[in-house]
């Protein structure tokens, strides 16, 4: 078939593209990496389940723990229910314990994977709570159900506790609580308001350095609780500098979807060595996951320059996947795994599929085969092709 496509460019005009075909980035056999780094992974629909897709959640559960396998044979952990997977965008709290624990089962067949899983307050509506200790009695619920299927815990951040924090005392209460009745250590995440805006003044003020302030003095009081902390800002500096103060031993996992070719190569600089290179756990290694245990791979054997040669290319495809509203990222996501074959279709909990326009899909196309990130160019251009004509380019 032709491999010569009609796309359209921001103004609306069409402009013929004829895809590279260049060899796709190929992950190593066995990887090995000197960074932990997590996948926050996505979810795939179930686009012929009776449901109303804006109410309800339906999963196909086979194709999405098989993305999950996809994950952990190149090395990647995998974060699980976060945001990528539409948490709190569709993705509903039981609907998430039962993928939390398919997830765990399935990553038993690979000794040594990795599986973190978000805890929240997301069935607790905003509206609904009334005090910090609502809050605490959310988390803790939410706690003791991942903790009894033997999960780690990623405590992530809570509308519910914005709502009715008076202050970055009422954080400390929160977090203190919860991390000192963990039973493992715990990654904490920082989701940043243009991720989620229900989110804007989290730490119980909107001044970041401040914020930071008050989440460094929870971990340095829990310090044997927290295994690490994610950032998800898009601020490179924000984030060099929170890791420069983080305790011994405790991780930065980068967050930022701009910039995380440098912070995991790192810096060398700081008294200890996690302040000087961050470990990920990024939505965007969904997306690119074989360049970035390509990539990982190449910085655990010293070859820095071919580290950052594999994921160049990717960063201007993450940052037109996060663009502004970020929170619509997912739809890139899934887009992508859509195009490479990982899907058998366009469809997404709570009709996400919908967010991003027809140029927005067109473009990541683009970027997606300058990255070396089309793995079947035959079946991607004929998947693109429908996604046009379904808009009524056809040729």
């Amino acid at each position: 078939m032709s491999l010569t496509l009609q796309l359209p460019l921001e103004d609306g005009r069409l402009q013929r593209y004829a895809l590279s075909q260049r060899t796709p980035v190929e992950p190593p056999a066995k990887p090995a990496f000197n960074r932990i780094a997590y996948s926050a992974a996505h979810v795939v629909a179930n686009p012929l389940a009776p449901v109303d897709p804006w109410l309800e959640a339906a999963i196909d559960w086979d194709a999405t723990i098989a993305y999950r396998r996809r994950l952990w044979s190149m090395g990647l952990g995998v974060a699980e229910a976060m945001d990528t997977a539409q948490r709190g965008m569709g993705l509903d709290w039981n609907t998430s314990l039962e993928l939390i624990r398919r997830s765990l089962d399935a990553a038993r067949d690979f000794p040594g994977a990795l599986v973190a899983s978000g805890c929240g307050t997301d069935h607790l509506t905003p509206d609904a709570a009334r005090s910090v200790d609502d809050v605490i009695r959310a988390y803790e619920e939410q706690m003791a159900a991942i903790e009894k299927l033997g999960g780690k815990l990623i405590l992530m951040a809570s509308r519910a506790l914005v709502r009715v924090a008076s202050g970055p005392e009422d954080y400390e209460k929160v977090y203190g609580r919860l991390l000192q009745q963990a039973k493992q250590p715990v990654v904490l995440h920082w989701l940043g308001d243009m991720f989620d805006p229900a989110l804007a003044g989290y730490w119980g003020t909107t001044d970041l350095d401040r914020a930071m302030d008050t989440a460094l003095g929870i971990i340095a009081a829990n310090a044997d609780k927290v295994d690490g902390i994610k950032i998800s800002l898009l601020d490179k500096d924000k984030e060099i500098a929170m890791r420069r103060r983080l305790p011994a031993g405790v991780r930065m996992y980068t967050g930022d979807d701009f910039n995380y070719a440098e912070l995991i190569a790192g810096d060398g600089e700081g008294a200890q060595p996690n302040h000087q290179q961050s470990d990920a756990l990024l939505g965007i290694f969904d997306a690119i996951a074989p360049a970035a245990s390509a990539a990982l791979a190449a910085l655990a054997q010293g070859n820095l320059n071919r580290f950052h040669e594999i994921l160049a290319p990717t960063v201007p495809l993450s940052r037109h996947i996060f663009k502004s509203p970020t929170r619509f990222y997912k739809t890139g996501v899934v887009f992508m795994a859509w195009i490479n074959g990982h899907q058998d279709h366009f469809t997404m909990v709570g009709g996400q599929q919908s967010t991003r326009s027809l140029p927005h899909f067109a473009e990541l196309f683009r970027l997606a085969d300058a990255a070396g990130l089309i793995e079947q160019p035959e079946l991607a251009a004929r998947r693109m092709k429908h996604l046009l004509a379904l808009h009524g380019i056809e040729g």
